[in-house]
């Protein structure tokens, strides 16, 4: 069947990669369908890489890009052409036009991404690469992909971003780690250039840039665990957190699955929802803090371990809680004997979602005790003893003990 058979079929709206080479770099079907296009959108700079084929009214994207939308669906059935940048799909505009055009109704006609360009460069294999974009992104988000020997492409936000990575991992023990530089992949100003993020001098950087990361095996520098239970010592904390092995335990009664969302009321210094969001990359948290100091503190935890999208809200529960996505998961690690707190948390909850309760004191073991009796679940005592000098010997130093609840809401 032809492209001009399939515009027929009801796909009125084109989807067209387009490469630094420009109109050169298309196919046939895809010149003759921006030719056809009453209305074509795009950035600027693809309406200039393909105007030679363009016939129709050109409309660059605003901002925000939403603002094109009503005037793309009032042309439904009427030929209409999107440009985009490589692979529409692959960190692309495909996204959000599949939520205001069905997608039976868009013929895409993609090209190599910028991943795909750049692995084709290095000789790297795709599937062996963690590919980010820090395009409109907070640049710490990069930190959960440093792992040794990895390998990690990231599409740049501009010119400086790839400075600005280098003294993000030179300042986290990562000077040894190369950084090469793939300016304009595909298109006559082509440029690959390699540093060491310790001497990292590069300049004239074009904003249209993709970053490799090529990291030693040696790594010295402390690395994020893939593990539930983090050390204590990387959390800065006021001793509001939440101990590694009660932690390690929490993570699991909380059973992340990806795209879940996180309630963490009484986040203090924010471990329980930034080992939530690591978990993957799809992953939600709202954390709960009424101490200004302790929501800062959290906030800065989450970006240092890659976990810049935690959301703090500043409040005391339930007050905080209103207006707050329905959660997934829910974790009370502080205010649970306050009034109205589980209240609000089991309302919103989702049914089939998970709610897991700590408690030290006895006043919040007492009311835990109380909706154990009422809604069942799992009740578990924790206790951790850490070996510690006594005199000059060693013996065990117990924690406080630490009594668990974890109970799933009907369906």
């Amino acid at each position: 069947m032809g492209e001009s058979q399939r515009r027929l079929d009801g796909r009125w709206l084109a989807l067209i990669g387009i490469g630094e080479d420009g109109v050169a770099g298309l196919s046939d079907a895809a010149k003759a369908l921006l030719g056809q296009a009453e209305l074509v959108v795009g950035g600027q700079r693809h309406l200039m890489l393909a105007r030679d084929a363009l016939r129709g009214k050109q409309l660059a994207w605003p901002s925000p890009i939403s603002g094109a939308f009503p005037e793309i669906v009032a042309r439904r059935g009427r030929p209409v052409a999107v440009l985009a940048s490589g692979d529409p799909f692959f960190f692309g505009i495909g996204k959000q036009l599949v939520e205001i055009v069905a997608a039976e109704e868009i013929l895409c006609l993609p090209q190599p991404s910028a991943f795909s360009l750049a692995a084709a460069r290095l000789g790297w294999a795709l599937q062996d690469t963690a590919l980010v974009t820090l395009h409109g992104r907070p640049l710490e988000s990069i930190a959960r992909y440093l792992q040794p020997s990895a390998r990690i492409l990231a599409l740049s936000w501009d010119g400086e971003t790839p400075a600005r990575l280098a003294r993000l991992l030179a300042a986290r023990g990562l000077g040894m780690a190369t950084l090469t530089v793939l300016e304009t992949l595909g298109g006559s100003r082509e440029r690959i250039r390699t540093s060491l993020a310790s001497d990292f001098a590069l300049s004239d950087i074009d904003a249209l840039n993709t970053v490799a990361i090529s990291l030693p095996q040696d790594v010295t520098a402390a690395m994020i665990g893939l593990a539930s239970g983090l050390d204590d010592d990387l959390f800065e904390s006021d001793g509001q957190l939440t101990k590694r092995e009660i932690r390690a335990v929490t993570l699991s009664s909380l059973a992340p699955r990806a795209g879940e969302l996180l309630w963490d009321v009484g986040l203090g210094a924010g471990s329980i929802a930034i080992e939530w969001l690591l978990r993957h990359p799809s992953m939600r948290a709202v954390g709960i803090e009424g101490r200004a100091d302790r929501a800062e503190r959290a906030a800065r935890n989450a970006a240092t371990l890659g976990t810049p999208d935690l959301r703090v809200v500043m409040g005391r529960a339930p007050d905080a809680l209103a207006g707050l996505p329905a959660p997934d998961a829910v974790f009370l690690g502080g205010g649970m004997s306050d009034a109205g707190v589980f209240e609000a948390a089991w309302d919103a909850l989702k049914p089939g979602g998970r709610l897991v309760a700590n408690a030290v004191a006895l006043r919040t073991e007492q009311r835990m005790l109380d909706l154990y009796g009422r809604l069942g679940g799992d009740l578990v005592r924790l206790d951790v003893a850490r070996a510690a000098p006594i005199g000059n010997e060693m013996g065990w130093t117990p924690a406080r003990p630490v009594t668990q609840w974890r109970v799933v809401k009907p369906c």
